[in-house]
C-alpha cells in the first residue's frame, strides 16, 4: 500500500492547479463534444464532471502504480507534485490509448444521443463543465474538497446554470449530496437515465447490472435503470448483492492500494458472472475496473443509443 498522504497530497496538488485530479489542463482531456452540433444554451445544462474523460488517464496511472507498490520507489510519489503540470499533462495525453479516448468519446456521444431522442432541452458549455472534486471528499481532504467545489459552484452560479444533467453516480453524489451541504449550493440535479423517454428494442433480452455504490447505497436510485431496461424489452437478472446491498467493485481504492482493490474486485466479478448474463455497468470507474476482472462489460448508455 502507498502512504496514503502521499496520494493525497499529489491529487490534491493537481486539482488545485489544474481542476483536475491528473494534472492535466481541462482542454486536452474533454474533447468529446468537438464536431458534435451541441447547443449553448438551454433548460438544463449537461455536466459531466469529466469522468468518462478520465478514463485512458486513470487505466495508465493506476497500471504504473501496482508495479511500484510495495517497492522502494513507493516512496516517490511524494515529489510528484513538484513536477511541472504542463509537462504532467502533455505526458499523460501522448501516452494514454487514443482508442480508450474514442471509446469514452464515444459513450459521452451516447448519453448526447439517448437525451436527444428523449426531447430533452439541454446544452453544454465545456468552460464550465468541471471534475466535481469528489475524490477529494473521498480522501478525506476536505478543505481542498471545499475550496474546489465552491469554484465549480461559482461557475455555474454565476453563468446562471440551475438544473444538471450528469453521466455519472460519483459526480451526481457530489453535485446532488456534497455541494448543498459543504457548499451550501443547491442544483437541480437528474441523471441521464431519469430524462431516457422512449421505448425500443435492440435484440439483448437479459443483463447483469451492477449497481455502483453511489446510485445503489447512497442515492437508492437502483430502481429507475431497470424500469428504463423494461421499457426497453430488456430484463434485469438478479445479483446476489444489489441496489442497497451492492458490492463495491473496488475501483475507488486503487490510488491507494492496487492489490487491495484487485481482492474487492475478484469477488465481484464472480458475483456477477454467476447470473451468465451480459454484464452492463453505470458508471465509468465500475467499469474499467471489471474489464481488468478479465470480462466484458458494456456501459449502460451503449445499450440504450442501441435503441433510440
Amino acid at each position: 500500500m502507498f502512504k496514503p498522504r502521499d496520494i493525497i497530497e499529489l491529487i490534491a496538488d493537481n486539482v488545485k492547479k489544474t481542476r483536475n485530479p491528473f494534472g492535466m489542463p481541462n482542454v486536452l482531456m474533454n474533447r468529446w463534444w468537438k464536431g458534435m452540433d451541441l447547443r449553448a444554451k438551454g433548460d438544463a445544462m449537461l455536466f459531466t464532471g469529466l469522468m468518462y474523460q478520465s478514463v485512458p488517464y486513470i487505466e495508465m496511472t493506476t497500471r504504473h502504480l501496482e508495479r511500484f507498490e510495495g517497492s522502494a520507489l513507493a516512496d516517490y510519489v511524494k515529489y510528484g507534485k513538484y513536477m511541472p503540470k504542463f509537462l504532467v499533462g502533455l505526458g499523460l495525453a501522448l501516452f494514454s490509448s487514443r482508442e480508450e479516448k474514442r471509446k469514452c468519446n464515444d459513450m459521452l456521444h451516447s448519453i448526447a444521443k439517448v437525451l436527444t431522442r428523449s426531447r430533452v432541452d439541454f446544452f453544454y458549455s465545456p468552460e464550465l463543465d468541471h471534475y466535481s472534486g469528489v475524490l477529494l471528499y473521498d480522501l478525506g481532504d476536505m478543505d481542498g474538497f471545499i475550496r474546489h467545489a465552491r469554484f465549480v459552484a461559482d461557475g455555474l452560479k454565476e453563468n446562471g446554470v440551475k438544473k444538471l444533467i450528469t453521466v455519472d453516480p460519483h459526480t451526481t453524489y457530489a453535485l446532488k449530496i456534497l455541494y448543498p451541504k459543504y457548499v451550501g449550493e443547491t442544483f437541480e440535479v437528474k441523471t441521464y437515465f431519469e430524462l431516457i423517454n422512449f421505448q425500443g428494442q435492440n435484440g439483448t433480452k437479459q443483463v447483469t447490472l451492477h449497481d455502483p455504490c453511489m446510485y445503489g447505497r447512497y442515492l437508492e436510485m437502483s430502481d429507475v435503470p431497470t424500469k428504463v431496461l423494461e421499457n426497453m424489452g430488456i430484463e434485469c437478472v438478479p445479483v446476489r448483492n444489489s441496489g442497497t446491498f451492492t458490492n463495491c467493485c473496488g475501483g475507488p481504492v486503487e490510488s491507494i492500494s492496487p492489490k487491495l482493490s484487485k481482492e474487492v474486485l475478484e469477488r465481484r466479478v464472480k458475483e456477477l458472472q454467476s447470473t451468465g448474463a451480459p454484464i452492463v455497468a453505470m458508471c465509468p470507474i465500475c467499469m474499467t475496473h471489471l474489464k481488468k476482472g478479465g470480462i466484458e462489460v458494456e456501459d449502460f448508455s451503449t445499450l440504450i443509443a442501441r435503441c433510440a
